[in-house]
């Protein structure tokens, strides 16, 4: 196990992570540690069908205790990178005044361990050495989770360690990268809500499609990917009030057959209690109600060998701006 001090210099010398910025949308964009730092040969990529634009974002998971994977094993250096990485690394924490003296004895003691099999040079094209790799936000206590210090692993084998990467990690990690659509609802009648008569409110079909995001790791000669699907389900309402009535009374919309979610207001239908939306039964004044319209999506993965599963739901959504006015009353 590495010791507390040298696995903060690792931390400090900028583990690889699971991608800088996670908004990405239609573009590949890949993971590494820095050449000038690790010189890493593990490659994480996403690729997402979903599609940027104005109130998009990422999607939360409604389980509050669940979350993308901190941390994971993969494949990192060729054998002679390793044996330059790791001297790289002593000779840097040496000539740093901060670095610990107990962490500097560690990472002394393991390079004489590497060096006894001269860091397998003579097995070069036989495997890789395998690293820990950390999520952007995870915390030092999380990243701890993955202390091992790196382990040669032969080609065509999968190391029986804690955190390996797999399909079902690179599918959390797709999970944290799918970006959704916005949730601004059409509401009608046109104009202002009026108290006490039904606002109708809907989403057009085409404006909610699963989206899909992909990760793929290659190194040397392992290939691995999963993709990430999120479809949505069913739309729920907060009307930014207490004073009003919801409908259907739980606020959730379920989605239609042919994608839309509620029904679209026309002529006619003033009379008729709309299937998704909202009756308040105060003014505004002069100001209005937030109107919170939140999606939930189910997500599904599938990946490399077969390998498919569930993941906690997710729910993204936007608020609004609404304005309610008394019905003006007609004296004649």
């Amino acid at each position: 196990m590495l010791g507390v001090g040298t696995a903060l210099l690792f931390a400090s010398t900028g583990p690889a992570s699971a991608g800088e910025d996670p908004g990405i949308s239609d573009s590949s964009t890949s993971a590494t540690k820095k050449a000038d730092t690790i010189g890493a040969v593990a490659r994480i990529s996403y690729t997402s069908t979903g599609k940027g634009g104005a109130g998009t974002g990422t999607v939360t998971s409604v389980d509050p205790n669940w979350k993308p994977p901190p941390c994971w094993y993969a494949p990192e250096w060729k054998a002679k990178e390793f044996r330059d990485f790791r001297n790289r690394l002593y000779f840097t924490a040496r000539h740093d005044p901060d670095a610990p003296g107990d962490a500097l004895k560690d990472m002394s003691d393991e390079n004489r361990g590497y060096a006894e099999d001269d860091y397998n040079i003579d097995k070069e094209k036989d495997g890789m050495w395998w690293g820990a790799q950390f999520s952007p936000d995870a915390t030092l206590e999380e990243q701890q989770e993955c202390n091992k210090p790196p382990f040669w692993v032969e080609n065509g084998e999968t190391p029986d360690v804690p955190n390996v990467i797999s399909p079902e990690i690179l599918a959390g990690l797709a999970y944290k990268q799918i970006t959704v659509p916005g949730t601004k609802v059409s509401l009608a009648p046109g104009g202002a809500s009026k108290v006490n008569l039904p606002t109708w409110a809907w989403l057009d079909k085409g404006e909610f499609k699963p989206v899909s995001v992909t990760a793929e790791l290659d190194a040397g000669p392992l290939h691995i990917e999963a993709t990430t699907t999120a479809k949505p389900v069913s739309l729920t309402i907060k009307p930014g009030t207490d004073d009003a009535e919801l409908l259907p009374a739980s606020g959730t919309c379920e989605i239609n057959d042919d994608g839309s979610i509620g029904e679209p207001y026309a002529k006619g239908k003033a009379d008729r209690t709309p299937p998704c939306g909202v009756v308040y039964e105060r003014s505004s004044g002069r100001g209005t109600y937030d109107l919170q319209a939140t999606a939930t999506w189910e997500i599904t993965w599938e990946g490399t060998g077969g390998a498919q599963g569930t993941l906690p739901n997710g729910e993204y959504g936007n608020d609004q701006p609404v304005k309610v006015e008394e019905i003006q009353s007609v004296n004649r």
